[in-house]
């Protein structure tokens, strides 16, 4: 099992849609987590929303930081396109998928942005 943390500033949005995509599809080779360099405290409601589309219940997230995740080495850490380097973070690679941040976009946009995530996933997952 591979150990992937996903980060983006707030936890609130795209890495808890990468680490919820990692979880269903990367079952038998990945283990995904998730944080965020300044977490919110509450998931987006678009985001909740927009993987029920797609039959994921991410009301069960909570948005957290880097001193709520395991203290070990990942595998692989990928930042969303935040800027965040997470020097504190222990990682044998890294990557940043310069996704843009769906905040303030509409539901037609952040489900685009959604399914950009599940397909870099799921080829992160094609590649460990």
């Amino acid at each position: 099992m591979k150990l992937v943390l996903f980060v983006c500033v707030e936890n609130s949005c795209r890495s808890q849609m990468a680490e919820a995509f990692g979880n269903v599809y990367g079952q038998e080779k990945i283990k995904a987590y998730s944080c965020g360099s300044a977490p919110s405290g509450i998931v987006n409601p678009m985001a909740i929303e927009s993987m029920r589309e797609v039959d994921y219940d991410l009301s069960v997230h909570d948005s957290k930081g880097f001193d709520r995740i395991p203290d070990m080495e990942y595998d692989l850490l990928v930042t969303m396109g935040c800027g965040d380097r997470c020097p504190g973070i222990s990682a044998t690679e890294r990557q940043d998928w310069e996704i843009p941040d769906p905040k303030h976009m509409n539901t037609d946009d952040f489900a685009k942005i959604r399914d950009l995530i599940c397909e870099k996933v799921k080829a992160l997952i094609e590649h460990v």
